[in-house]
């Protein structure tokens, strides 16, 4: 574990998604990266990556290595964790057109639509202003969810609009942070800028 000057320990969800990927980003970004599959491996971590995915088949996983409830607990205790896309959806209090036994993390006091952007044909790419990060943010859309409605204690980071399938002057959600808990609809470990990741090695190093 990490003291707050240090290298911090960051694990990876590896059950499905951009693992290595992930992992590269963080460990450019000055952390050192781990995949976890284990609640052993769980609490040797200062903070976890939950990465893209199916977020249905990652639920059942994570009941299926029986690390369900030790991540929930984590989370609870304030364990910082970013989710890209999938992961955004199982950090969620709720999701809109999911399965009805789909488990959430509850991390971010938000309500997400599932796929809400399309399916996979209708991926895209757009230059966000994400806050907190100098410049333009280049984000990758892959089957990606949105968030509906927001929580007082959630702070909005980006938006999209003028996308295909979206009303025109309508801003949609795409990326928040409640405390150390911190949420993408796209992919940024998809891209070369470890701009995003940089941010939440910060913010990790802050809860330490």
């Amino acid at each position: 574990m990490a003291g707050a000057s240090s290298e911090p320990v960051i694990g990876v969800l590896a059950m499905q998604g951009a693992v290595r990927e992930h992992v590269a980003m963080l460990a450019e970004a000055g952390a050192r990266a781990k995949p976890v599959r284990r609640a052993a491996e769980l609490s040797e971590v200062d903070g976890l990556v939950l990465p893209g995915g199916e977020s249905t088949t990652m639920s059942r996983l994570l009941e299926s290595f029986e690390l369900l409830e030790p991540l929930r607990a984590r989370i609870a205790e304030g364990l910082p964790a970013f989710g890209s896309c999938a992961g955004m959806i199982l950090l969620a209090r709720q999701t809109l057109d999911g399965r009805p036994d789909q488990q959430q993390l509850g991390g971010l006091d938000v309500v997400v639509r599932r796929n809400a952007f399309g399916r996979q044909v209708d991926s895209f790419e757009a230059d966000l202003d994400f806050a907190g990060v100098e410049g333009d943010v280049r984000a990758v859309f892959i089957r990606a969810p949105w968030v509906e409605k927001a929580g007082d204690g959630v702070e909005v980071l980006a938006t999209v609009s003028g996308v295909p399938g979206v009303e025109a002057d309508t801003a949609r959600i795409v990326a928040v942070r409640q405390g150390a808990v911190l949420a993408t609809a796209f992919h940024p470990e998809l891209t070369p800028d470890v701009r995003v990741h940089r941010l939440f090695v910060d913010l990790v190093r802050k809860a330490a």
